[in-house]
Order: structure tokens, then C-alpha cells, then sequence
């Protein structure tokens, strides 16, 4: 054949990579992938079998961890802990060491993972293996840092991590490089398909001189993974299934696990008339196909303004029939296998049982492959535009306007990623912020680095990995401070000095409200004397809380200058009254309330500073572009206030409506007048309705309405009440986030009310 008869046809002869020296590392290791605990290798049982989905020719044995394995890995990393985050600059020779010899390695790292997960190996040797490099090496850097960037944060102690087979070595850097940087040690449990690269990475921690007991990987399945969720761990991190990390976040509710959960996706793949369509198709094929589909942030709903898309259809059907599907070692390949037959049994059926659309495949391989599939003329509500499929199947639809693709875009419960494409910069700049997703890509697609943080939303969970903001997951603020017992409220039989009723109501929506169940209860100065009474809040008061939330939205696209002056005014006008709520705070707990009063305007005057001032950033990506790390409000919030009156009202509000959320405070409960009384401080401080709303009542009876909540985005409890396991446990509802503290400073809040949202904006021709 001569090259122009090549360049006429475009056909491709085979490029085989040899997978020889990675079954001979096998071979040595016993055929068998086994435990790496405290520095060993573990025993070797042949459990199950590890198969190449390709062919379906075993490739080892895997030895499934049982809870008491699980106990000695965690017993290693407690014991090694101490020692390991003494020495940022040592930690960060040794992550140097590991990135070095993976590069040394690399070669044998992609086969291992071709041959375990079945992608390409172009993708495994120039995305996957290059990648996970990259964050070795960035976080070596962290932890040189650490001491000086981060003098008020140490490490959690303990991790467990579980991930997941689509990524198996780049997930595995995911997770360890930041928790080793910040001085964790860890206990890893690898995917029950994919367990041989993590193999190789245990070997690479032995070369490169990690102590023992810093890393240990146990394989195993899903009983495995349970073993690790419930062992005497500080954190769970998790990457899976949202159905996953739902049971997760059940189970560790109330253990004070810290956890991070990057879940499910459905990322809409948004293109404008004015895009570059030839671009945008090439950059879609990425967005789904690369690695098979099966890919969390899969640009998986195609959402084409409608004037362009027969033309975009056209010439993305021409596309697909130019990919090239097969035996995943041949470096001429673009699609590889599913990663097993259950994988491919699910995404088929997903597709058979579809009736809407029309559907488009071209030819696949026999075997453990499914062919690269595009469904056209689905609705918004179509089952393939709501659930995630996980494999190579594009689900599209055509929009209007860009209010109407914003809309399309945030109707799914997920939250990771959204691409945008446009030539209009200013449109594409316009759409990032709208849009409910962790990171949003302008004229690009999957991209990636340990500088910017990867993380999402709603139901796609919560915690972010890489960057500086990623790192927060793996550290706690060193000061402890001690549990604060809960404060029984003061009792007394004296009738109401005033015979006129004067029962402070609930503060919803910017006016004052009775309680939907009518109920109320006296409050008692310490010698009995009644002080007054305050309404009883249920679930339906709360309800009507959120709704008043959900109508002051436009209070997130505010300036933080605005949001600035409210909190100054608010200021101005708490201390114009001091001495009024320094006598009320007196009258109910019978200790001065002067230093109470003055912390909390110092707490109003230093969230109004943060406001327009904590910033975002712009990370330096090694790509022709930025990648801005924008600050945006979690959204609606629900707190339960400690039992100082006023301060432990303030010190949620505050830097929570700073960064543009709205919050429904639940007030002390045993001293809630001063709360009530600053209804009024509020009413003459221009909050807008609904941005502010305070309710009163019983902590244990609303606490789980809150956790349960489907329209709320954060419960946060600094309540002396051991409400933890109930806010948690029904946080799992819509995966809300939530934060139980009893020593909230106004730097962690502002930290816990605000999501970390990466838009990546490539520049050049």
C-alpha cells in the first residue's frame, strides 16, 4: 500500500504494545494481588480472579480483605501516624522519590492498567499514568509548604480510602498524594476489577523508602470496602457510585469520620451556534468516548442549540465512524473494552429498554465491547438524560436560548461538570457561573491537574481533590476545643408580669410568623423569675423557612460590597443597642453580657471585611490557559446556634450571608430571647426578606427535619446537643453537606459556606 492509498483509506495497521514484562511482575509476585500491610506483602490467597475484559483471560488471583486485615492495616497507619507528620520536608523527598520511579515505571504501569481496566493504552500511557505522576509530584510540594502555608491546620490522622476500576492508578494519586503530603498515612482499598496497578504502586512505595505503615493497600470487594468504612479511621474518602456513597454517608454518621464523597455525574455538554463545530465535535468525542464512557464527568448529555443541530449531528455521526474499536494494547485504538460483561449487561439494557429518540451505533468487536452510541430528540426528563448510563452512550437534545440550556443543564439531581462552547467569550463566561457543577470547561473537556481542584455538587458529593482546596479535606484546624455540655434551661412557675400576650414569633421571610403548631414555651431567668415567651418551630416552619430562602436567591448574585455594607450596618445597629442585649443575656443567664455583645459585632465587622475579600484563584495548569478557582455560596443553609444568645447566632449568620448563602437559624435553646429581639436589628439593617430567617424551638425534634431536607444545601450543627449521627444520617437524602462543630471560627465558616467551583478557560488559536 502506498501513502497516499493510506492517507485516501486512513486505515491503520496494528501497533501492539507487548504485555510481557507485566505478566512477568506478576509471575513474580505469585500470580496473586495481594495485601501490603506495614511495609510487606501479605498472604496471598487466590479469592478471585482478576480478568483482562478484552479477552477474558485471567490475568491473577486477588485476595479479598477480611475486617480483621482491615484492623492490622489501620493498626500500621495509626502507629506510623505520629512520625510520618513531624517532617514536612521529609514527606516531601519521599513523594518526590515515588513520582520519580513512577516515571521510571510508567511503561509498565499503563500495560498493567490496560490489561486490568481494558482502556486504550494510548489513553493509559499519555493521560492516565502522566497524570498521577503529576500529583505525586505537585504534592511533594505541599508538603514542603506546609508548615508555612498552612500554620493552623494538621493532618486527620488515618484515611481510608476506597476507589474505584475506570482510573485505578490516577484515582490511587488522587487520594494518597494529598493525604501523605499533609501527613496522614493511609489505608487504601482498590477496585475489585482493577487491584494490579496499585500492586505496582505498593512495590514503587518499598524503592522509594516510604516507612512502614504510611501505605497500605488492601484488596478486597465490597465487603472489603464496608471492613474500611467502619475501622478505626479519621476520614472516608470515596469515589464510586452515588448509591455507594449514599450507604457511606449512612454509616459513618455520628463517628466524626471526616468525609469526602465524588459521586455519579450526568455533565451536560452545552454548544452554541457561534462554537467551532468541528472543535466542539472533536472535543465531544473526549467528553464520551474516552475510556469507553465509563468516566464520572462524561460530557453524557449533548444539549445543541437547535440551529445548528442537524449540521453538528451530521458531522459527529461522521466522526464516530472513524473510530476505531478493539484490542485496547494496540496503540491505533480510540475505544477500548467495557471493564466486565456485568458493566456492559447494564449499559445495554439501559439502551434496549430506551423508547424515546433515535439511535445511532456503530460497529463493535464481539466480546466485551459496546459500541460508541449517540441518541437524538430525547426530552430533559428522558430516563437516558437523567441516570447515568456509565459507558459510551450520548444522550442528546436541542435548546433555544441560554436561559433554556441553563435550565436543561441544572435539571438533573448530579453536579461534577458542564462544557461550554462558544466562540462568544463573553457568553461562555456568562453560562460557567450558572451553571450547578464543580468544574466547567470552556471550549475543552476533561481537563485535569493536581493544581485545580476536581470535585462536585448536589448528588455528585462533596469535598474537592487537588489544589489548595482539596487539601483542606485531608487537615483539621489544630485547636481542639472541649465538648460543651448541653445547658438545661432554667425553670420557674411565676405568672407573666405583663397580662397582654407578648409571645415573640418566628422571624421567616422577613416578617414575624406564628408557629404552624400554635405551641410555645416560657423562658426563665436563673431565680425563676419569666422573662417571656418564645414559639415552638415544627417541620412545617422550617419548610416555609426554606421556601423564603428559595425567594431570596437573587441574594447570592449580590456584590460582596453590598453583602459588606448590610454587615456593617447590621454592626452599626447592634451596637447602637449593646447595653439593651448585654441586659438581656444578663437577665437570662445571670453572667454579663457586655463581652458577649462586643464579640459579636467584631464578628459582623470581620465577615463584612471577608466578604469582598475571600477571594478565588487562578492555578497555574500546564495547559495554554487558567484555570480560576471561583468561590461561590453553598446556597440555602440550616444551622443550629450554640447556647451563647447572641453570639452563637451571629457567628453562623454572619460569614454565611457574606458569602451570598441564605440561612435559617434555629436559636438557642435555652436562652432564645436574644435572639428574638434581634428580629428588629435585622428589620432596620436592609436584609432583604427571606436571606435571613430565625426560628426557635426544640434542637432534637427539628434536627432531623433539617438532615432530611431535600431543598437544603448544608446543615451546619454547633449545637452542645450530640446531634451528629441524626443530621448526617439523613443528609444522605440529597447528599447535602454538613459541618458539626462546637468551635466555629469565622475563617472555617466562611471555609464550610462556600463551594469551590473551577472554570477552565484555554486561550489561543
Amino acid at each position: 500500500m502506498t501513502i497516499k492509498e493510506i492517507f485516501d483509506t486512513m486505515d491503520y495497521g496494528p501497533a501492539p504494545e507487548s504485555s510481557a514484562e507485566a505478566f512477568q511482575w506478576l509471575s513474580d509476585k505469585g500470580g496473586i494481588a495481594g495485601h501490603y500491610i506495614n511495609g510487606k506483602w501479605g498472604a496471598l490467597r487466590d479469592d478471585f480472579a482478576s480478568t483482562n475484559p478484552a479477552t477474558g483471560e485471567r490475568l491473577a488471583g486477588v485476595t479479598k480483605g477480611t475486617a480483621d486485615e482491615v484492623a492490622e492495616a489501620v493498626k500500621a497507619a495509626r502507629k506510623a501516624q505520629p512520625a510520618w507528620a513531624k517532617d514536612g520536608h521529609k514527606r516531601a523527598r519521599v513523594l518526590y522519590a515515588i513520582a520519580r520511579l513512577m516515571q521510571k515505571h510508567s511503561r509498565l504501569l499503563a500495560v498493567m492498567e490496560v490489561l486490568d481496566n481494558g482502556k486504550p493504552i494510548r489513553e493509559a500511557r499519555d493521560i492516565d499514568v502522566p497524570q498521577a505522576i503529576r500529583h505525586f509530584y505537585h504534592h511533594a510540594g505541599f508538603a514542603q509548604l506546609m508548615d508555612d502555608e498552612l500554620p493552623d491546620r494538621e493532618a486527620l490522622g488515618v484515611c481510608g480510602q476506597i476507589i474505584p476500576w475506570n482510573f485505578p492508578l490516577l484515582m490511587l494519586a488522587w487520594k494518597i498524594a494529598p493525604a501523605l503530603a499533609m501527613g496522614n498515612t493511609v489505608v487504601l482499598k482498590p477496585a475489585e476489577y482493577t487491584s494490579l496497578s496499585a500492586m505496582v504502586f505498593a512495590d514503587i512505595c518499598t524503592q522509594a523508602g516510604v516507612p512502614a505503615g504510611v501505605v497500605n493497600i488492601v484488596t478486597g470487594d465490597g465487603d472489603t470496602g464496608a471492613a474500611l468504612v467502619n475501622a478505626d479511621v479519621d476520614k472516608i474518602a470515596f469515589t464510586g457510585s452515588t448509591a455507594v456513597g449514599r450507604i457511606i454517608r449512612e454509616q459513618t454518621a455520628g463517628s466524626g469520620k471526616a468525609l469526602s464523597l465524588e459521586l455519579g455525574g450526568k455533565s451536560p455538554y452545552i454548544v452554541f451556534d457561534d462554537a467551532d463545530i468541528d472543535s466542539a465535535v472533536e472535543g465531544l468525542v473526549d467528553a464520551i468516548w474516552f475510556n469507553q464512557g465509563q468516566v464520572c464527568c462524561a460530557g453524557s448529555r449533548l444539549l445543541v442549540q437547535e440551529t445548528i443541530a442537524d449540521a453538528f449531528y451530521a458531522k459527529l455521526k461522521a466522526r464516530m465512524q472513524g473510530l476505531r474499536i478493539g484490542d485496547p494494547l494496540d496503540k491505533c485504538i480510540d475505544v477500548g473494552a467495557i471493564v466486565d460483561p456485568i458493566q456492559l449487561q447494564q449499559i445495554t439494557k439501559m439502551v434496549s429498554d430506551n423508547t424515546d429518540g433515535e439511535t445511532f451505533q456503530i460497529a463493535a468487536p464481539e466480546g466485551c465491547f459496546y459500541p460508541p452510541t449517540l441518541i437524538t430528540g430525547l426530552s430533559p426528563a428522558s430516563t437516558l438524560m437523567q441516570e447515568e448510563i456509565f459507558g459510551p452512550v450520548l444522550a442528546a437534545t436541542t435548546f433555544r436560548t441560554p436561559s433554556e440550556a441553563v435550565e436543561i443543564a441544572n435539571n438533573t439531581r448530579y453536579g461534577l461538570a458542564a462544557s461550554v462552547w462558544s466562540e462568544n467569550i463573553n457568553l461562555a463566561l456568562d453560562m460557567a457561573p450558572k451553571l450547578a457543577a464543580g468544574i466547567v470547561w470552556i471550549n475543552g473537556t476533561n481537563m485535569m491537574d493536581a493544581a485545580a481542584g476536581f470535585g462536585g455538587v448536589r448528588e455528585s458529593g462533596f469535598g474537592r481533590e487537588g489544589g489548595w482546596e482539596g487539601l483542606s479535606g485531608y487537615t483539621k484546624p489544630k485547636t481542639t476545643a472541649k465538648p460543651v455540655k448541653a445547658i438545661a434551661a432554667f425553670t420557674g412557675d411565676d405568672a407573666p408580669a405583663d397580662p397582654l400576650d407578648r409571645t415573640a414569633k418566628l422571624y421567616i421571610g422577613g416578617k414575624q410568623a406564628r408557629p404552624d403548631g400554635g405551641y410555645s414555651q416560657a423562658v426563665f431567668a436563673p431565680k425563676g423569675a419569666r422573662l417571656g415567651d418564645v414559639s415552638l418551630a415544627n417541620r412545617k416552619d422550617l419548610r416555609n423557612a426554606v421556601e423564603a430562602m428559595n425567594a431570596a436567591k437573587g441574594w447570592s448574585k449580590t456584590t460582596g460590597h453590598l453583602r459588606a455594607q448590610i454587615l456593617y450596618y447590621i454592626a452599626e445597629n447592634l451596637s447602637a443597642r449593646a447595653d439593651e442585649f448585654a441586659n438581656r443575656i444578663k437577665a437570662m443567664t445571670g453572667k454579663s453580657g457586655t463581652a458577649e455583645v462586643e464579640a459579636s459585632i467584631q464578628t459582623l465587622f470581620t465577615a463584612a471585611a471577608w466578604a469582598d475579600k475571600y477571594d478565588g484563584q487562578v492555578h497555574g495548569v500546564p495547559v495554554r490557559g487558567v484555570a480560576i478557582a471561583m468561590k461561590e455560596p453553598v446556597g440555602k443553609i440550616a444551622a443550629l446556634c450554640d447556647d451563647t444568645p447572641l453570639l452563637g447566632l451571629v457567628q453562623a449568620m454572619a460569614p454565611a450571608i457574606a458569602m451570598g448563602n441564605r440561612i435559617t437559624l434555629v436559636a438557642s435553646g435555652p436562652f432564645p430571647l436574644a435572639a428574638t429581639d434581634f428580629y428588629q436589628i435585622l428589620e432596620t439593617s436592609d436584609v432583604p426578606a427571606g436571606v435571613v430567617n430565625i426560628i426557635t424551638g426544640d434542637h432534637a425534634e427539628l434536627a432531623p427535619h433539617m438532615g432530611k431536607h431535600m431543598d437544603i444545601d448544608a446543615v451546619w450543627s454547633f449545637s452542645p446537643q450530640d446531634l451528629a449521627a441524626t443530621i448526617e444520617a439523613g443528609s444522605a437524602t440529597n447528599l447535602k453537606r454538613t459541618w458539626i462543630t462546637q468551635a466555629p471560627t469565622t475563617k472555617e465558616t466562611l471555609m464550610q459556606a462556600t463551594e469551590v467551583k473551577n472554570v477552565w478557560v484555554p486561550y489561543g488559536e
